[in-house]
């Protein structure tokens, strides 16, 4: 039976990046698996964000917006990562099999460091950033996840993630399967308003559900050129279409690459965009304002999926404390 496994970090509110990239084609993916883990990733949060209220009041967002676009909880197990001890558990089990070597080839660790002066390669770096990949390796394989949904720049930590699995295996005799990463290649990665990466430390985000008004103001500080209305415009580096590629069919997407040819305007445009944007956020906007308002239904949803979570869980650090030698000293 294959399951899927995502995680989602609490680190700030959602916004249009996150949607399109990960929330929306999360759940449609999951409908071809029988097995689904989604997970609100509190404890990663750490790493980078040490705001006790952000923290807090980014796992309500975070866990609104993914049930508002609609989580089938008929085959979804949604759970917090702080609620299933077994996780940090098996990360300890993990770490005291996991080379230091592995560890320092990761590309986040390898990025803070060249950041820093030469004589001090360490400066500013916790613990937690370094042994995050093995953080992640017990999420994973706590559940015998045998595909894991990631972009482009995480796909090392899944190879990781095969690497430790394979080293405990070797050591102890096979309890791991070895997952795969699902790099989607049709997934479109939404920029930000100026072109960049749309990230919360650019200030260049949409925020998901942000009201209308300020909505309508988002998409209308995305980066255009000077070009006149009446000239013709090119989709091929327009920020701009990139937006209407991530929310349109083909056949619509024609449509509006004849209007950028025919020079229509980028007020016109803009205004277009915001009605396609906005007509799909409307009903989904209106589940997360009511859930957000009601904290305790999000904890109840929650609730229901941790237990079941806790159950596979134990059941599988059972299995591995027993490989390990950790186990009832009669019989």
């Amino acid at each position: 039976m294959s399951t899927l496994l995502t995680g989602i970090t609490t680190s700030g509110t959602p916004h249009l990046g996150n949607y399109v990239g990960a929330i929306k084609p999360s759940i449609a993916k999951s409908k071809d698996f029988k097995k689904n883990f989604l997970f609100l990733a509190d404890y990663h949060s750490l790493i980078k964000n040490q705001d006790p209220e952000l923290t807090f009041k980014s796992s309500i967002e975070i866990a609104a917006a993914w049930i508002a676009c609609g989580i089938d909880f008929k085959k979804v197990i949604f759970y917090r990562q702080s609620s299933i001890p077994q996780i940090l558990e098996l990360n300890w089990i993990l770490t005291s099999v996991t080379p230091k070597g592995i560890l320092n080839r990761a590309h986040a660790y390898k990025a803070a460091v060249d950041l820093n002066d030469k004589t001090d390669p360490d400066s500013g770096i916790n613990a937690g950033l370094f042994n995050y990949p093995i953080l992640m390796a017990a999420d994973i394989l706590l559940f015998d996840a045998n595909f894991v949904p990631v972009g482009s720049d995480q796909k090392q930590h899944i190879e990781m993630t095969r690497d430790i699995a394979g080293r405990f295996n070797n050591s102890y005799g096979e309890t791991f399967d070895l997952p795969e990463p699902i790099i989607s290649t049709d997934t479109p990665l939404l920029p930000g308003l100026d072109g960049r990466k749309m990230s919360k430390s650019y200030k260049n985000f949409i925020e998901l559900f942000s009201s209308e008004k300020n909505l309508q103001k988002s998409i209308n500080q995305i980066v255009t050129d000077s070009l006149m209305p009446g000239d013709s415009k090119n989709t091929k580096d327009s920020i701009l279409f990139e937006y209407f590629s991530a929310f349109l069919t083909q056949d619509k997407l024609k449509e509006v690459e004849e209007l950028f040819k025919e020079g229509a305007g980028w007020g016109e445009l803009k205004k277009m965009l915001f009605e396609i944007i906005n007509e799909e956020l409307i009903p989904l906007r209106e589940k997360y304002e009511e859930l957000v308002s009601k904290p305790d239904t999000i904890e109840e949803i929650l609730l229901a999926g941790e237990k079941q979570a806790i159950i596979q869980a134990e059941n599988k650090i059972k299995e591995v404390r027993e490989k390990v030698g950790i186990k009832p000293l009669h019989g």
